[in-house]
């Protein structure tokens, strides 16, 4: 720093105003960028596709110049895969590692940062700033990798294609790599493969396709050929089959209509590429305080520089005042603390279930004011389970969840066991008889609903391996999308019994006797209706109802006409996927805390809304169900208005959901989006925070998402938004603490500027208390206890300051009443004691740690007391503070550090005083609680 003597005076002057000027015009220009790069996208409707459902099965043919017996000959294949390229998604837009790490200094926090390393190096300060460029790499490497991982979404949904597919071409079946087909392609599937192409069903044999990843619909869907209206929903087409999805039974041969990216998944992927992530929260209520902080710093270095032009002071002394003010002004240790405090967050999530992948979500699901949930797996068991019953006339309800076997049967409030009752038992025991699935431990192996009626038997202590040790399969008839039922012939002793169950119009026409829990008796018409108006009332309340009926049999080897007539009718099952146990109270307490919940399902309207009516959803309320019609013939304007007033979407495709989340978005709401398959990804990415579930979310889900329920559970989700608003106001606190500690060093710095004084503190000091005396107290600050009311609190809106009026006032009273402290310790022992200008500093550095320290104490709560909260409730906090103050002994006590803090042995007198000097800002502010607490209780 002596080489600066050599130049001569005006030139400090040019430097130094140089150096202002850049500043702010680098400061203008970014902040010009942040806001244009947080303008709000304009979303649009629905992608228009070809209605492949609405054609003529030969018109399509003709068009696709395919014969449905030979397919394609290997030449034209050829032709057509050189001409639309090959059956594969790609990516729209990658990011490249290097644009992800640069993208992590888009703050304008860090390139304030940056610039004061600058300067400190400038200076010859190379501890300062290798101090302050540790912190801001840190901050991006964390940044980096988390942020890598959600940049790759689009690449996952390239493995859910099929590798290998069967098809046929020059009249053969033949296995080619599914990268290699063309529309045109006749595919030929089967139970268990992956359909590799969307494709137009021409024949089918009781073919059921798993198409949850792509509508959300959480049974297989019954296939069949036929026109269907062009606005039937994707869910409904049950003409056609789709990229990703899987057979789930049956056999079919289908014409491929669409590869590759004009796919309904291709679609998904364009439209995953295109959903927009906008800033955090929290990212830009810090953006707006480090602008806030910025212009103040200008603004007061501005001023002390030309106080010291009016006072003839030297060049290089006027040019440190300001940079120990710049130093001063910014917290160096916030983005350090803001990080660790969302890392301790996670981990805190973690051991409630829930996985955060980027770091600013830990915060942003705290301010979330809608979460757009999925049902089936969510607010659902996400298991058919078997929840009424009927049987001898009677209504049985059925406790229990999913493929468990605990549960019960009651009449009433009255319990009942299966075995003595003879109808309950008689249908329990037909519905096991006739089921191909098999329960293992606590799934199934088989079709969901048989699944259902086996755990339903097994609650009745029937098993259905002791059926088969008695009473031995000898025939079936399966089911299929045409008969609507199925028959399973057992042999019992030396006579034979059908067991059929099947749709209750279907299995009901064939019955001609009732068993009434006494007898077999003829079926009355009077029974007909009781039965079926039974039907209408659990089809109300969303139940998938099943009839079961038996007869004894001959000839075990008869038709289906011959076998399935003249049944004795046993009773109905009514199935559906439950509400989880736990769910309900989750709602209400999202409720309670101000947030909306919206259920989102590819589900039908009625079971939509019976289970969002049972979990308090869709209530009294006033929220509507709208269906994705609906949604197809509204324009973006309208929908906008009507999104505050829904509550649940039913029948939506992936387009819907992501028009849904832009359009809450619009309305200027913090909206999280949840969800397992693929058509929810591109939703997920565009929400404020997305949520995956760890055990049914498909791996493109999960790579879109910013936090992964692990147990797939809504309650979790409310817990993490508990998690995340208990964050927030950690952040909130440690930054006021931070901030009154800087108010404070500003102010010493400027008050000794205009009257006079020398520097107090020198800017290595200043840096030490930014970031050990302040910053580490501020750490264990982050790790404070979530508050117990925080979820009886509405949400914070979206553009809220991170520090309200309250904690406004409290930082600028804490500032001046440490700024007092230390300019009081400089005074006396200058001014007052005639020690030296070191010995001055060394004071006032001491004061004013000591008072940061103590105040970190009073800094947890605004209006409890150290005393009421307790000084080992924290006990990270208090080890903290005893560092702290140990690591300031240090430096009075080591000769090396001594001559780079400029600091002195302390000696006992003096110690003294700086003590009893740095315990009065901590005093005077809890006397100021226990006055405002005493006021407000005699208002």
């Amino acid at each position: 720093m002596t080489g600066l003597t050599l130049f001569e005076e005006p030139l400090f002057y040019i430097l130094f105003l140089f150096v202002l000027c850049g500043l702010t015009g680098i400061f203008i220009v970014f902040d010009i960028f942040l806001r244009w790069r947080k303008m709000p996208s304009h979303f649009s409707g629905p992608v228009v596709r070809r209605p492949w459902h609405h054609e003529e099965l030969p018109a399509l043919l003709v068009e696709l110049a395919v014969d449905p017996v030979r397919g394609l000959a290997s030449e034209e294949a050829g032709r057509r895969l050189r001409r639309d390229g090959r059956n594969e998604l790609r990516n729209i837009r990658t990011v490249s590692p290097l644009t992800i790490f640069f993208r992590q200094f888009a703050s304008l926090v860090i390139w304030v940062l940056i610039g004061a390393v600058g300067v400190s190096i400038y200076l010859g300060e190379k501890a300062e700033g290798i101090a302050i460029i540790s912190i801001v790499a840190l901050n991006a490497v964390i940044g980096f990798f988390q942020e890598f991982r959600a940049e790759k979404a689009a690449a996952s949904l390239a493995r859910l294609a099929a590798p290998k597919a069967k098809i046929v071409r020059n009249g053969r079946a033949q296995v080619c790599a599914a990268a290699e087909i063309v529309a045109g392609d006749i595919l030929l599937l089967d139970a268990g493969d992956l359909v590799a192409a969307d494709a137009r069903l021409l024949e089918v044999s009781s073919l059921r396709a798993n198409e949850v990843s792509l509508t959300g619909e959480s049974q297989p869907v019954d296939k069949s050929i036929g026109i269907l209206p062009v606005e039937t929903p994707l869910a409904d087409r049950s003409n056609m089959v789709f990229l990703g999805t899987s057979i789930a039974g049956g056999s079919a041969r289908a014409l491929v209509t669409a590869i590759g990216m004009r796919t309904e998944l291709g679609l998904i992927a364009q439209l995953l590429e295109t959903a927009e992530k906008d800033t955090t929260p929290l990212q830009k209520r810090l953006d707006r305080i480090t602008r806030y902080l910025l212009w103040v710093c200008l603004g007061i270095v501005a001023l002390v520089f030309l106080l010291g032009l009016l006072r003839s002071l030297a060049p290089f002394e006027l040019f440190l005042s300001a940079v120990s003010l710049a130093v001063a002004a910014i917290p160096e240790g916030l983005p350090a603390v803001v990080t660790v405090a969302l890392a301790l967050g996670m981990q805190r999530m973690i051991r409630r279930n829930a996985l955060v992948r980027r770091l600013q979500s830990v915060e942003t699901l705290g301010c979330a004011q809608v979460i757009c949930t999925d049902k089936t797996g969510t607010l659902t068991v996400g298991e058919m389970t078997a929840r009424r019953l009927l049987a001898g006339g009677r209504f049985y309800e059925v406790t229990g969840e999913g493929y468990r076997v605990e549960g019960n049967f009651f009449w009433g409030d009255a319990q009942c066991v299966p075995s003595q009752d003879a109808a309950l038992y008689a249908l329990l025991y037909a519905a096991a008889a006739c089921s191909d699935a098999e329960l293992v431990g606590q799934g199934i192996i088989g079709d969901p609903t048989e699944g259902a009626l086996l755990v339903a038997a097994a609650k009745g202590g029937i098993g259905r391996a002791d059926i088969e040790a008695s009473a031995p399969r000898l025939a079936a008839l399966p089911f299929d999308s045409g008969r609507k039922r199925m028959t399973v012939v057992r042999r019992e002793g030396d006579s034979a019994k059908a067991f059929t169950k099947g749709a209750s119009e279907v299995v009901l026409a064939r019955c001609a006797y009732i068993h009434d829990n006494r007898e077999f008796r003829t079926l009355a018409d009077e029974d007909r209706q009781a039965i079926t108006q039974a039907v209408e009332e659990m089809a109300r309340d969303a139940l998938r109802v099943l009839a079961v009926a038996q007869r004894s049999v001959i000839d075990h080897g008869g038709t289906a006409d011959e076998i399935e007539r003249e049944l004795i009718f046993l009773g109905l099952f009514g199935l559906q996927d439950p509400p989880r146990a736990e769910a309900k109270s989750a709602v209400a307490r999202c409720r309670s805390a101000g947030i909306k919940p919206v259920m989102i399902t590819g589900d039908h309207p009625d079971t939509a809304a019976a289970i969002a009516r049972e979990l308090g959803i869709l209530g009294d309320d006033g929220g509507k169900l709208m269906t994705g019609r609906d949604l197809e013939r509204m324009a973006d304007t309208d929908f906008t208005d009507m999104v505050r007033d829904t509550a649940v979407y039913a029948r939506v495709t992936a387009e819907d959901k992501l028009r849904i989340v832009r359009a809450w978005k619009a309305d200027n709401k913090v909206v999280a989006m949840t969800g397992d398959g693929v058509n929810d990804a591109p939703a997920l990415k565009e929400a404020a925070i997305g949520i995956a579930m760890g055990q049914t979310g498909t791996e493109v889900t999960k790579e879109a998402a910013d936090l992964i329920i692990v147990d797939d559970d809504f309650s979790s989700i409310v817990a993490a938004v508990e998690e995340g608003r208990g964050i927030y106001e950690n952040i909130a606190k440690t930054l006021a603490y931070l901030l009154a500690g800087n108010s404070a060093e500003l102010m010493v710095m400027l008050i000794a500027a205009l009257v006079g004084w020398p520097l107090p503190l020198l800017p290595l000091q200043l840096l030490w208390i930014n970031l050990t005396t302040d910053g580490l107290p501020a750490l264990a600050l982050a790790a404070d206890p979530v508050a117990s009311d925080v979820l009886k609190r509405p949400p914070r809106p979206p553009d809220a300051e991170l520090l309200d009026e309250e904690y406004v006032r409290l930082t600028l009273l804490a500032g001046i009443l440490t700024a007092a402290t230390s300019l009081s310790a400089f005074a006396l022992e200058f001014y007052l004691y005639g020690e030296g200008l070191e010995y001055a500093r060394d004071a006032t550095f001491t004061a004013l740690v000591i008072a940061e320290l103590l105040r970190a104490f009073g800094a947890r709560s605004s209006r409890k007391t150290v005393f009421e909260i307790g000084l080992l409730s924290n006990l990270w906090l208090f080890l903290v503070i005893i560092l702290s103050f140990s690591l300031h002994l240090v430096i009075h006590q080591v000769p090396a550090l001594q001559a780079l803090f400029g600091t002195k042995p302390l000696s006992t007198d003096h110690f003294a005083v700086w003590m009893a000097l740095g315990c009065i800002p901590l005093t005077a502010l809890e006397v100021r609680k226990m006055l405002l607490r005493r006021r407000r209780r005699f208002k």
